[in-house]
């Protein structure tokens, strides 16, 4: 499960990158709770989207020329320059080199072999994100992707990560966990865009689940403040009520009710 202990391989970071962050700012505070701090002038622009004090991503303003707006993901590494040549020796790429963020850490932008961009994160001041699971913060990963054995062989080889296949609605589901934590630790899953209509035709990319109490109440939250209901709440027995979004500005995300979000623990 998705926890904040996070161990090599696991995702520990979140942010958007958006035409407006204000606005942006405006849309999650109303859906989540969330508010938005700034991460100072030596920052960049770059800020904290935060409940009760508490970070759950990060965000900062781009331009059109740095790509459509979207969630990265990031994923822990004790040492971003290894793990990013790892990358380009699975058929990846690098597309930002690894780089000091004052002393917060070590983080590079990424490619897998298909051209979905990632991120890493190595800990340094910041160990990752402060709450994972709580309505209002970051649940569940999958990765849209045309060829999922390819996918799998390369977070292998790049992170490390395992696959598990589990038996779903009369078909496979491959699940994702850090390296050598087992079938419990599992945090995403890598899904053929081909068998999911709202994804057939877009881009492969890493889709981010947010937790919230009410997804029904969040889709008429998300319309209302300008957002696209790219696939209606949905149930999944023993799963949970499901719903795809996108923010004002594109950026795709989701939202689920969980079955069961008791007896979390994320202590080391």
């Amino acid at each position: 499960m998705l926890t904040t202990r996070n161990v090599t391989g696991a995702p520990n970071w979140i942010d958007l990158g958006t035409p407006d962050l204000d606005g942006a700012g405006a849309f999650y505070g109303g859906l989540f709770g969330w508010r938005f701090r700034p991460g100072g002038p030596e920052s960049g622009g770059y800020g904290f989207f935060q409940l009760d004090g508490r970070t759950t991503a990060g965000g900062m303003q781009t331009s059109e020329e740095q790509g459509p707006p979207s969630w990265t993901v990031y994923f822990r590494t004790p040492d971003a320059d290894a793990t990013a040549k790892a990358a380009e020796e699975a058929h990846g790429s690098v597309l930002m080199q690894p780089m000091n963020v004052l002393d917060q850490g070590r983080m590079a932008l990424l490619a897998d072999k298909s051209g979905v961009r990632f991120g890493l994160w190595q800990p340094g001041a910041n160990k990752g994100l402060d709450v994972v699971r709580e309505p209002g913060s970051l649940r569940w990963l999958e990765l849209y992707t045309t060829d999922v054995p390819a996918a799998a062989g390369f977070y292998n080889a790049t992170l490390g990560l395992e696959t598990f296949a589990l038996d779903f609605y009369g078909g496979t589901y491959t699940t994702l966990s850090p390296g050598g934590e087992g079938e419990d630790a599992m945090f995403g899953g890598l899904v053929d865009k081909a068998d999911d209509p709202a994804e057939a035709r877009a881009p492969s990319y890493w889709l981010p689940y947010f937790e919230v109490t009410d997804t029904d109440a969040a889709v008429e939250k998300a319309r209302a403040a300008g957002g696209t209901v790219r696939m209606p709440a949905t149930d999944l027995p023993d799963v949970g009520r499901i719903a795809k979004l996108a923010d004002p500005y594109g950026a795709r995300f989701a939202v689920i009710r969980s079955v069961d979000r008791q007896g979390v623990s994320d202590t080391p």
